[in-house]
């Protein structure tokens, strides 16, 4: 049975923390200055996995065509949809560029389209844009290729085009369906919208529809949190990612637009998760960890249950694969040794591309500790579990082991001599947990900034620390 969460024990866990889709996160990566290393460490990763796992590919479409205020994410907001082809001109440029340090035709395992809004652009442009990608790969037979769109601009043409190309699932930001707060966060989109678009997908065969769900959003109440994840419900969605607006506005302009004074505070905004989270469990949902929610029959909950579960730059995923390349404006690639991010600007990213060069800004290169630590964490984060070797024990009972007992005697986990593990009480505290094992921010170096999120782009989604008004550290 799922553990049941008190609100002083929210409370005292409602501390900044990081998301964990890298380690070391993004504050500690450094600007650029290894382009040839870069280059090494992604032809070995590539040598190794290719053939076996296959690769990801995350192509970053930054493009929408109006501003909604809450959002965090990188993103250029036109209604001029020329910008289309030169974009799609410089992936498929710079695509070439990496499958020219391949030694073989790539075989692609999992292809992720975020954003920004991916259904900015045309059906067409979509396809010139996939095509281009799998000319001269090869799909691997349990491939998963998935898009975000959104509700009011995803067409059956669209879900169509994709499907013949091998898409198979699909995530739809609904946000809210209240309309004055989403006239507060200008996300108007008539729940009827969002309706059709579910209908589509699995009308052409769309096996899994992911909501984006937000608490925490101006004017939001207990009473129209619980309308929206009600009427949400309605379409059964295969998963549900339920996500806490973080209020940045030093850091994002336009969350200046949001009144402060709208925003429900610190404990009325944990009010809203608990409230949240009890009704996704009680209606037959399973908490999968970090603010991700799916139906038992889902893929998700049995990798879980069998301890396949991964997690990178694109979240949760049944599959591993050891190399993620990431394409496009700010997008950000993971060769296993070797952490590397594209220029956040659309200038620079261009100038990159049309000079020849690859257009990383910003990088790091693991050592030893890293990779173990980070193996930690992603094991505490996807199996609930971890094991200690004998030469960590230093470090261990210096930075982590403290902190585990404190968590211990909240009873959110067990400490055993060679390793701990999560009880249920635990499961949506894990950010919490994954923090005992970050070696980096435990030192104190350097001062924590916000994470950054490069991908599946949407309501408070900056990916990372939320220090703003009433945020929750186990929701993004």
């Amino acid at each position: 049975m799922p553990a049941t969460i008190t609100l002083p024990l929210a409370t005292k866990y409602n501390v900044p923390t990081p998301r964990y889709t890298s380690y070391p996160t993004v504050p500690f990566w450094k600007d650029w200055t290894d382009d040839s290393r870069w280059r090494s460490c992604f032809a070995e990763s590539f040598r190794q996995h290719s053939a076996a796992d296959g690769i990801s590919l995350y192509i970053h479409l930054p493009f929408c065509e109006s501003l909604c205020t809450y959002c965090g994410c990188n993103k250029k907001v036109t209604t001029n949809h020329r910008v289309e082809d030169p974009y799609i001109d410089a992936i498929l440029k710079e695509w070439r560029m990496y499958t020219a340090l391949m030694e073989a035709p790539p075989v692609i395992r999992e292809i992720h389209l975020g954003g920004g809004t991916p259904t900015f652009f045309s059906p067409e442009n979509l396809a010139r844009l996939v095509e281009g990608i799998l000319t001269d790969s090869f799909v691997h037979p349990r491939h998963a290729f998935s898009l975000e769109g959104h509700p009011n601009n995803t067409t059956r043409e669209h879900l169509k085009v994709l499907y013949g190309l091998g898409f198979r699932r699909v995530s739809y930001g609904v946000q809210d369906t209240n309309p004055e707060v989403q006239r507060l966060i200008n996300r108007v989109q008539p729940f009827e919208q969002v309706r059709k678009a579910t209908e589509a997908a699995r009308e052409l065969g769309f096996t899994s529809v992911n909501f984006d769900l937000v608490y925490g959003l101006p004017r939001q109440d207990a009473d129209r949190l619980v309308r929206t994840i009600s009427q949400s419900l309605t379409q059964r969605p295969d998963r549900i990612a339920f996500y806490s607006y973080a209020h940045t506005p030093w850091i994002h302009c336009a969350q200046r637009l949001i009144d402060e004074e709208d925003l429900p505070g610190a404990e009325e905004k944990l009010a809203l998760y608990l409230l949240g989270r009890e009704f996704f469990l009680g209606q037959g949902y399973t908490d999968v960890g970090m603010d991700h929610f799916a139906l038992p029959t889902d893929e998700l909950v049995d990798a879980r249950s069998k301890g396949t579960l991964h997690r990178n730059f694109m979240g949760y995923t049944a599959l591993r694969s050891g190399l993620l390349l990431g394409l496009g404006v700010s997008a950000i690639s993971d060769a296993g040794t070797a952490f590397a991010q594209n220029d956040k600007t659309l200038g620079g990213y261009y100038r990159a591309i049309a000079t020849g060069n690859l257009a990383v800004k910003k990088g790091y290169f693991p050592d030893e500790e890293d990779v173990l630590f980070r193996n930690h964490i992603l094991d505490i984060s996807c199996r609930g579990t971890t094991s200690f070797s004998d030469g960590e024990r230093p470090l261990l009972d210096k930075y982590t082991i403290p902190l585990l007992r404190d968590l211990e005697k909240d009873g959110l986990l067990h400490v055993r001599d060679n390793g701990v593990e999560l009880t249920p009480a635990g499961r949506p505290f894990i950010r919490n947990i994954c923090k005992a094992f970050d070696l980096h921010l435990l030192r104190g170096q350097p001062p924590l900034m916000g994470e950054e999120r490069p991908f599946r782009c949407g309501p408070g989604k900056t990916g990372g620390l939320h220090g703003g008004r009433g945020s929750f550290s186990n929701a993004i």
